[in-house]
C-alpha cells in the first residue's frame, strides 16, 4: 500500500534527490539544479518541470524515464513531466552540495564567477582548479569532454586529466 504522506511537497523533493544524473552519477536532479517545480495536483496526480543543462542533452530521456518510474512506484497514477527551455540552465542553478560532489568525483565545479562568459569566450582560458590536486597551473584540452557541457582540462603539476563544467 501507498503512503500517501509521501504526496506532500517536501516528500516529493527528497524522492527527487535520489534521482541521479545518468553521465555524473555523485549528482542528484536536484543538485544539478534541473527540476525547476514540483506540482502536486491531487493525490493521484503530480507535474514536474525539468530544464536541461542544454537542449538536446541525451540525458534527459532517461532522467524523465528516472522521474516518471519514481513517481509512479510512490502513488502517483498520472505523472506528467514538462521539459522547460526558457529561461535556459545555468550553472548557478546547481546546488552548493552539488558542486562539492563534482569535486570530490574529480570534476572541477564551474566557477562562482565565470571569467569568459561573454561573447569573446573563445578568445581567451579561465584559470581552473584541478579537483585532484588544487592547483590551478592547468591546460584546456578540448573544449568538450565526456559529455558536451564540460571541457577537458589536463593538470600541468599533477599531470590529471579532468573534467571541468563550463559556462552556462
Amino acid at each position: 500500500m501507498v503512503n500517501r504522506s509521501n504526496h506532500t511537497e517536501e516528500a516529493i523533493w527528497q524522492l527527487l534527490e535520489t534521482v541521479k544524473d545518468p553521465e555524473v552519477p555523485v549528482l542528484s536532479v536536484v543538485d544539478l539544479g534541473i527540476v525547476r517545480k514540483v506540482i502536486i495536483e491531487d493525490e493521484n496526480t503530480i507535474s514536474i518541470a525539468v530544464t536541461p543543462t542544454y537542449s538536446g542533452c541525451p540525458a534527459m530521456d532517461v532522467i524523465r524515464m528516472q522521474l516518471r518510474i519514481l513517481l509512479l512506484e510512490n502513488g502517483f497514477k498520472q505523472v506528467n513531466i514538462q521539459q522547460v527551455l526558457s529561461p535556459a540552465w545555468t550553472t548557478d542553478w546547481m546546488s552548493e552540495k552539488g558542486k562539492e560532489q563534482l569535486k570530490a568525483y574529480g570534476i572541477a565545479p564551474p566557477l562562482p564567477k565565470q571569467t569568459v562568459c561573454h561573447p569573446d569566450a573563445f578568445q581567451e582560458e579561465e584559470a581552473i582548479q584541478c579537483p585532484h590536486c588544487l592547483s590551478y597551473h592547468t591546460r584546456l584540452v578540448s573544449r568538450f569532454g565526456s559529455t558536451a557541457c564540460k571541457a577537458l582540462y589536463q593538470c600541468l603539476d599533477c599531470k590529471e586529466p579532468f573534467d571541468y563544467f563550463k559556462c552556462h
